[in-house]
């Protein structure tokens, strides 16, 4: 490791959140990089053969003529602006903006539906949309549900009665007084999904931005000299994680390559082509890596990889690692946290562990009256947040403070994930708390039993789940979608069960197998168990 994370225990050791009483992250973060005027923060790519770079100082000049064409289309301190776009360089400038100024920005992904808008409008309160243009144009045929809106600004195409953000950003001024935030200040707003009812609204404070501190240092291991690229949907708060707070934290320049879908092929071209220095993924993209003829590309930057989104299987890690001499670190987090949990480049990877709690994070698998389990007792992890609330963590669920008041318990926040810690304090992840399967007395979690099937040469990518069964109660039931030359016949699912049997402990084999074309996956590419799991007890 090259940095001063370098030795984790004293890292866990010394560690001191460090918050001022006032914060806002475009001052007090971008405007202190941009005092280096040449100083990199972004190399900007897309399918089209264009690229663009932009420097601290970019961002700073762009984030001012941002705040003040919001200020301009009545846009005030403390007001929601929803952002629906892909990887426009507007992205990055648009949330710097909406920081400085004070406003709450929510970003959304790219497929969301117009009623997937409607009701982000309509539950935040929000007064401005900035979408690119296909979304521009899903906003507008529901804009007269929302009358919530004053300023409705793309970044794409001409949409009638939208202001175009070019325009307005062209003519408006690169100096604006940074509204001097209150550390606990709202100033995120992401909607997360649960397993019942509409998504909920994740709020942020902008000391969110400075708790990523720890994420870009001892996880993503960045330093001022890195070029970092996260793939992954701007819509999804991985991406204020690893695209936006955890690097430029760091002084790290980010690699942006925008397109209309995901190749791997292509990802693994560029790896190959530009200076990139560490890489962020979700485990549906490393999946798709190592069914590559890897052997063919040399990542001569390449010093450092993490997986983040849901646990890579074990079999993914050492093919990566076997191909390219790097180890995926994976790391752990929520939507209302900063990063929990990771591998390290300074401590022992251990392929299929969330690896070790993170500096300024006093994390624990505990039992159902909040005391913390001793090694090898399955539980639930928790976050102590009292008597001192860690940095990072969300500031409630709005409007719904009977969910908020659920994720709590005693001294504990509740991750909703059950996990166990080994002699050596690594945690090994064993499901969602609804996730884990019981049959016949015995608790099985998808993750190992998914760990096990992909090992196997025919299997793609799998789901495990609870199936209803008179007998035991529940059974596991794999979905499984076959890799190329594979063809689906009572006789591979014999081979499928005997696999399991050999890898893990036979009573986890699947019982019934399901070949799929595709799974159900959210928009971040996490497989939606939750989904295969409401169809088989319909069923």
């Amino acid at each position: 490791m090259n940095n001063a994370a370098s030795d984790y225990d004293t890292a866990r050791a010394t560690f001191q959140w460090d918050c001022p009483e006032r914060f806002n992250f475009a001052r007090d973060v971008i405007d202190r990089w941009a005092e280096q005027p040449d100083r990199p923060a972004m190399l900007w790519v897309d399918d089209n053969g264009n690229e663009e770079r932009r420097t601290f100082a970019d961002i700073r000049d762009a984030s001012c003529r941002v705040a003040n064409a919001l200020t301009t289309a009545g846009i005030r301190r403390g007001d929601t602006v929803i952002v629906v776009m892909g990887r426009e360089l507007a992205w990055w400038e648009i949330l710097a903006g909406c920081l400085r100024m004070g406003a709450i920005a929510s970003p959304g992904t790219t497929q969301l539906s117009a009623r997937d808008i409607a009701y982000r409008v309509d539950a935040s309160g929000a007064t401005a949309i900035i979408a690119d243009g296909p979304n521009a144009l899903k906003a507008e045929s529901i804009r007269g549900e929302c009358p919530s809106l004053k300023a409705c600004i793309t970044t794409g195409s001409s949409v009638d009665n939208w202001l175009d953000y070019a325009q307005i950003t062209a003519a408006a001024s690169a100096d604006f007084a940074t509204a001097d935030t209150a550390a606990d200040e709202e100033a995120l707003c992401y909607f997360t999904s649960g397993t019942t009812g509409y998504p909920k609204m994740a709020m942020h404070a902008h000391s969110y931005g400075l708790a990523h501190i720890t994420t870009g240092r001892y996880w993503l291991d960045l330093t001022e000299n890195d070029l970092h690229w996260n793939c992954s949907d701007n819509g999804w708060a991985k991406a204020a994680w690893s695209s936006f707070f955890g690097p430029w934290n760091c002084g790290s320049a980010l690699f942006v390559h925008h397109a209309q879908s995901f190749s791997p092929t292509r990802t693994l071209e560029l790896l190959q082509t530009y200076p990139i220095t560490t890489f962020c993924g979700a485990p549906t993209i490393y999946r798709l890596f190592v069914q590559q003829p890897l052997d063919g590309y040399r990542f001569t930057h390449l010093r450092h990889c993490v997986g983040a989104g849901e646990p890579l299987n074990p079999e993914v890690i050492e093919t990566w690692k076997r191909h390219t001499g790097l180890t995926i670190k994976d790391g752990y987090g929520q939507t209302e946290t900063v990063l929990l949990c990771g591998n390290y480049p300074s401590i022992e990877a251990r392929f299929g562990s969330m690896g070790k709690p993170a500096p300024g994070i006093d994390l624990a698998v505990i039992d159902d009256d909040g005391v913390v389990l001793a090694p090898g007792r399955e539980g639930d992890v928790a976050v102590r947040v009292k008597p001192q609330r860690p940095l990072g963590m969300f500031l409630e669920y709005k409007g719904n403070p009977e969910k908020t008041a659920a994720c709590f318990k005693g001294d504990w926040y509740l991750t909703g994930d059950r996990a166990m810690t080994d002699e050596d304090g690594y945690f090994w992840f064993v499901g969602r708390s609804d996730d884990v399967i019981l049959s016949a007395g015995y608790r099985i979690g998808p993750f190992e039993v998914e760990s096990a099937l992909i090992e196997h040469p025919a299997v793609a990518e799998s789901a495990v789940v609870a199936s209803p069964d008179a007998e035991r109660g529940e059974v596991v039931k794999a979905f499984v979608v076959l890799a190329s030359g594979y063809d689906a016949s009572d006789e591979l699912v014999k081979t499928l069960q005997d696999h399991v049997k050999a890898v893990t402990a036979p009573y986890k084999y699947p019982r019934r197998i399901e070949f799929v074309d595709r799974l159900p996956k959210t928009v971040s590419g996490k497989i939606r168990r939750v989904e295969l799991r409401e169809r088989e007890w319909k069923q």
